[in-house]
């Protein structure tokens, strides 16, 4: 029996999705961040240039957020391993098989409701007469509110709170196929907790979290919701300046999209070195 066809057809629509709502418009997006002027003026041909590029590298304000944001996409990103991997690995190895569904089940719960909504939510939470300061008050621990809110604090609360799954799934996936008989051997042998996990959970869990790094860290570089609206003018984004450049007329189109380009360039590159340096570390484990 012949499967070329079915095989086509299988591969058919995601070639579709990827080539035609992905990859399509970032080489638009390519091109037009080498022109003069978008669209061109009527009557006029394209104008090639590479303007739109020299005007990030010639001014600071567009630099410093630039870095900003991929400083601050790095950390959070780690914060989020940090606090997301002791609970991959209770969900993978602390409960119970017909448990496992339940607790994920509860975890996914918030992402049911749109991202605009969880936003608003760390708003009504944090505000200077959300949940926490009106506990904190009414226990006389302050005096007055405490500002929460249009920081560093509420942004990162934000990120994390999006994009937590991103990096908790991963690693819950590849803790979860670490064998049971492996723990127990290396308990056996007199392993303790901290050898056991620097030792077996750690090294074959570094797919996960090799995954969950980068999908977080470009999720976080991208994200324009959480800095325009838990974000203050100390914690601007690059994402913003760049939506700066289209909330415009059309002739400042090139520029967000060269900028696109560069903050696109910047983020894959940092996420693959880092994909880089843990297989490197696997590849010295084994």
């Amino acid at each position: 029996m012949n499967t070329q066809p079915a095989r086509i057809a299988l591969l058919a629509f995601p070639a579709f999705w990827i080539l035609l709502l992905h990859l399509g418009p970032m080489l638009a997006m390519l091109r037009i961040s080498f022109l003069e002027s978008f669209p061109p003026l009527p009557g006029s041909a394209e104008v090639a240039t590479l303007a739109n590029y020299t005007a990030f590298f010639a001014n600071d304000v567009y630099i410093v957020p630039m870095l900003r944001t991929l400083v601050f996409s790095f950390s959070a990103t780690l914060l989020l391993l940090v606090l997301t991997y002791p609970l991959a690995f209770f969900l993978a190895k602390g409960v119970r098989a017909e448990r496992k569904l339940t607790y994920l089940m509860i975890l996914f719960a918030p992402f049911w409701v749109g991202e605009i909504i969880r936003i608003f939510s760390i708003t009504v939470t944090f505000g200077n007469r959300g949940a926490v300061n009106w506990v904190l008050l009414n226990l006389g621990i302050l005096e007055r509110p405490l500002r929460m809110l249009y920081g560093y604090f509420s942004l990162s609360t934000g990120i994390i709170h999006l994009s937590a799954l991103y990096m908790l799934m991963p690693i819950y996936a590849a803790i979860e196929k670490i064998p049971d008989n492996l723990l127990e051997a290396g308990r056996d042998l007199g392993a303790g907790p901290v050898s056991r996990f620097f030792d077996i959970i750690l090294p074959l869990s570094r797919e996960g979290v090799a995954t969950g790094c980068a999908l977080v860290f470009l999720a976080n570089v991208g994200t324009y919701s959480v800095p325009a609206l838990l974000g203050g003018p100390g914690t601007s984004m690059f994402s913003e300046t760049i939506g700066t450049f289209f909330h415009t007329a059309g002739s400042q189109w090139p520029v967000g999209s060269a900028f696109s380009v560069l903050l696109l360039t910047a983020s894959l590159t940092i996420a693959a070195l880092m994909m880089l340096v843990i297989q490197r570390r696997k590849g010295r484990a084994r």
